[in-house]
């Protein structure tokens, strides 16, 4: 393909892929009032009545401050709903975009690896919800008694947002490591031997991505990204083993990676074949 024909397949799949979206969007917008507005105040309002604001006939209130924030409120939750429940769709649209540039194994190792970025995004965003409750309630507790905190349902909703997407890109972190020791790139031995260091970053990391900036919230992310840390060093250690293994079966295992494999370009001999006897032919006269 030419480079205006990969610019045009391009052009088709982010058109595809944002005509999905919106339809999430739309899909989004009118669940808003159907219990997607409560789920995402349901943390706010199981804590305890003296750190949030109610009024009369309400448990929990979230307020706005200005004509257009309830309208950009609900345009901000739709478009995030819309990116989510269409993720599937425009995955496959850069799948497919992809997916003709690659080898038949790169296309089945791709898939799993799209596969296991969903699940460790999926894991991340649901462990940053469940952990949400603890964080707000440390986060607005310590103005001490007698201090109601006032929330805006724009400022809410953005830090709800914020904690959720923090959580599960931290969580695509070990398997980018785990992709470049697939490639080739990054080795057992190195990752083995900045075991130590590895884990101390993940809890600077967590301590500087955590919007919330609470121990409590840090703990959350950083614990479980330093067992994936270490099930990618695990995976990592297999994945050297079996290409080590591989390398000494061809024989070019201790061949420099600037030079040329040892193969072997004499002719090799042709079996013999047995000479092919002459067709019998009937004597003449013979029926």
């Amino acid at each position: 393909m030419s480079l205006v024909s990969h610019l045009r397949e391009l052009r088709n799949r982010l058109v595809k892929a944002f005509l999905f979206v919106f339809l999430g969007a739309v899909a989004t917008f009118i669940w808003y009032n159907n219990g997607l507005l409560d789920f995402i105040k349901a943390p706010y309002c199981d804590l305890p009545s003296d750190l949030r604001f109610s009024v009369q006939g309400e448990e929990c209130t979230l307020i706005v401050t200005d004509v257009l924030g309830g309208f950009l409120l609900r345009l901000k939750v739709s478009f995030i709903g819309g990116i989510i429940l269409s993720s599937p769709f425009w995955l496959y649209q850069l799948w497919a975009f992809v997916t003709p540039g690659l080898k038949r194994n790169e296309k089945r190792y791709t898939v799993v690896f799209v596969g296991l970025s969903s699940l460790l995004f999926a894991g991340g965003t649901v462990l940053a919800y469940i952990t949400l409750r603890n964080g707000l309630k440390l986060l607005l507790g310590i103005a001490g008694e007698g201090v109601t905190p006032l929330l805006t349902a724009p400022e809410y909703v953005g830090f709800v947002v914020l904690l959720l997407t923090a959580f599960g890109i931290s969580f695509q972190v070990p398997l980018i490591a785990l992709m470049l020791n697939f490639i080739g790139v990054l080795s057992y031995q190195l990752m083995a031997r900045s075991r130590r260091w590895s884990f101390f970053l993940t809890l600077v990391f967590a301590a500087f991505i955590t919007p919330t900036q609470d121990p409590f919230t840090m703990l959350a992310m950083a614990i479980p990204m330093i067992l994936l840390f270490e099930g990618a060093i695990q995976v990592a250690r297999l994945l050297d083993k079996r290409r080590a293994k591989r390398d000494a079966l061809a024989g070019f295992h201790d061949v420099d990676d600037d030079e040329a494999s040892p193969l072997d370009a004499s002719p090799s001999k042709l079996d013999e074949q047995p000479a092919l006897e002459p067709p019998s032919v009937p004597p003449s006269g013979a029926s």
